[in-house]
């Protein structure tokens, strides 16, 4: 049995039809697990990765839901239970920064609806795992926060930051609530990343400055994020760690 091996065990991976998400959900595959795929909007994002899993292998469904609305999450968690019957690890990848703009220029609304994606929905999916995995013994939760919430954000991503920035303090202060119930929580911390995310909402120019900033002088791919979140999912690769922020980010920050 290697170490990073999942087999028998029920992954559910929240917004997995494009970028980290999508990556993880396949790597769970390879390394044995049964995926639920949660998407919002991007059906064929969702089928896209679900073939990738079936090509890996890999047995996965999927399920929608806007993880902004906690009833939207708690049932989510009850459909993937109904159909497999257990859930070992919830990676909380959903999230976005909705738009870039000035504090200024940011309407109530869209406040809200940044810190509904990327904090509410982190927030309501733990709140129902956590009985599930109290009643199964044990369980993870893997959250996937940004380099953003350390430093700030880049240009007109302020309420992002922030969100983010809540999402390590409740990976934090969750981890030391469930550690005597043998419930890990760890989040990974990308950086610069080439996704989606940034295709929507990162132009040319600002791309190239946020770059000069990297030691590595790249961006990094979800695939290079693969490997942290399978290792804090795994009881053999981290059973020791809890309540930790790993940096993924090619050297930009260095805390």
């Amino acid at each position: 049995m290697g170490f990073l091996d999942f087999t028998d065990q029920v992954v559910l991976v929240t917004g997995a039809s494009s970028g980290i998400g999508a990556a993880a959900a396949v790597g769970f595959a390879e390394a044995g697990a049964v995926v639920a795929l949660h998407y919002h909007h991007n059906s064929d994002g969702a089928q896209h990765t679900l073939n990738a899993v079936g090509t890996a292998g890999g047995r996965a469904s999927v399920h929608q839901a806007d993880l902004a609305a906690p009833e939207s999450a708690a049932a989510l968690v009850d459909e993937v239970l109904a159909k497999y019957g257990r859930i070992d690890v919830l990676v909380n990848n959903a999230g976005d920064l909705v738009k870039r703009s000035p504090v200024v220029d940011v309407p109530d609304e869209e406040f809200h609806r940044i810190m509904d994606v990327n904090l509410t929905s982190v927030f309501a999916m733990s709140r129902r795992i956590v009985p599930v995995f109290r009643g199964q013994g044990g369980g993870v939760i893997v959250n996937v926060t940004s380099i953003a919430g350390r430093h700030g954000g880049g240009g007109g991503s302020v309420v992002y930051a922030t969100s983010k920035g809540a999402v390590s303090t409740f990976t934090r202060g969750l981890a030391k609530e469930l550690a005597p119930d043998g419930i890990r929580v760890n989040a990974i911390s990308p950086g610069v990343i080439s996704t989606p995310f940034h295709d929507r909402h990162t132009g040319e120019q600002q791309m190239t400055g946020m770059l000069t900033t990297i030691p590595m002088g790249r961006a990094g791919t979800p695939h290079e994020c693969v490997g942290t979140i399978l290792y804090l999912a795994s009881d053999r690769m981290s059973s020791y760690v809890t309540g930790q922020i790993v940096e993924v980010n090619g050297g930009q920050l260095m805390p």
